[in-house]
C-alpha cells in the first residue's frame, strides 16, 4: 500500500498535460470482496491559464506517460493476482468438496457394513439363544424321564416290599436279611 500510494499522488501531477480528458484513478480502497474497480474521474479545468496552456517539453511528457503505464501494469497485474487467488480458492474448495463427498460415502459404506454385522450378530446370538433354551429343554425332560424311572422303580420295589412282607406274614416265616448290615 506504500507504494500506492506515491503513485496516486503523481497521478494528478500528470493530470495538468491533458486538462479536458479523461484520467483513470483507481479507488481509494479495494471493496470488501476484493475486486477491483477503476474510478473514471472526469478533469474539468476551473480557470484556464496561461500556465496550463502552455506546452510541456517531450521528457515531462514521457514521464507522465511512463507512471501511467506503470500504475496501469500494476492495475492489471493486481486483478490477474486476485483472478489467480479466486481460482486457487475455488479449485481448493471444489477439491475439499470433493473430499467430503468422498469422506461422507465412505463412512456410509462403513457404517451399511456395521449395521449389517450387527443384524449378523443379532441373528447369530438369537439361533444361540434358541438352541440354548431348546438343550435346556432336553435336559429338563431327560431329568423328568429319569425322575420318572426313579419314581417308577421306587413304586415297584414298595410293592415288592410289601407283597415280600404279605408272603412272610401268610407263611409266618422272617426274612433271611433284616438290613443289608446285619447278616443273618
Amino acid at each position: 500500500m506504500a507504494a500506492e500510494a506515491p503513485k496516486k499522488a503523481e497521478a494528478p501531477e500528470a493530470a495538468p498535460a491533458a486538462a479536458e480528458e479523461k484520467a483513470v484513478v483507481p479507488g481509494p480502497e479495494p471493496p470488501a470482496d476484493d475486486s477491483t474497480a477503476l474510478v473514471v474521474v472526469d478533469k474539468v479545468a476551473d480557470k484556464p491559464s496561461a500556465e496550463k496552456n502552455t506546452p510541456r517539453n517531450s521528457n515531462e511528457r514521457d514521464i507522465a506517460l511512463a507512471k501511467v503505464e506503470a500504475e496501469k501494469r500494476n492495475t492489471l497485474i493486481k486483478a490477474w493476482e486476485e483472478n489467480e487467488k479466486a481460482k486457487a480458492e475455488n479449485k481448493a474448495a471444489k477439491k475439499v468438496s470433493t473430499i467430503l463427498s468422498w469422506e461422507n460415502t465412505k463412512k456410509a459404506v462403513v457404517e451399511a457394513q456395521l449395521k449389517k454385522k450387527e443384524e449378523e450378530l443379532e441373528k447369530k446370538k438369537a439361533e444361540y439363544a434358541e438352541k440354548m433354551k431348546n438343550k435346556k429343554a432336553v435336559i429338563h425332560r431327560r431329568a423328568e424321564e429319569k425322575r420318572a424311572m426313579v419314581m417308577a422303580q421306587r413304586g415297584e420295589e414298595v410293592l415288592k416290599a410289601e407283597e415280600m412282607a404279605a408272603k412272610y406274614r401268610a407263611t409266618g416265616i422272617a426274612p433271611k436279611k433284616f438290613l443289608g448290615c446285619f447278616g443273618a
